[in-house]
């Protein structure tokens, strides 16, 4: 089981996270070095959405409290939701 954290992005998510881009993937390094974050990006054209895959709920939900682009608002709304994986190739 994984847990997904969605975020809804502003219309012009490119240019707005440009300040905040190295802090937050400072965070998300940081996560992914702890085993806390398998996977993370946006959604292809067009962005206004991201996704990042988590091993546990708490880690989700401290990381987007965290995170520079929900602080500054470049990211609009997140919520995190259970994913019950089926298939996967990391079974740490």
């Amino acid at each position: 089981m994984h847990y997904i954290l969605f975020y809804d992005v502003v219309s012009d998510y490119l240019e707005r996270r440009t300040p905040f881009r190295e802090a937050h993937l400072k965070l998300a390094l940081e996560a992914h070095q702890r085993g806390e974050l398998l996977l993370a990006g946006a959604y292809a054209e067009p962005s206004y959405r991201a996704a990042l895959v988590f091993r546990g709920a708490s880690a989700a939900e401290d990381f987007a409290r965290n995170d520079p682009y929900v602080k500054n608002g470049v990211v609009t709304s997140w919520r995190v939701r259970k994913w019950m994986t089926v298939v996967v190739d990391d079974v740490k």
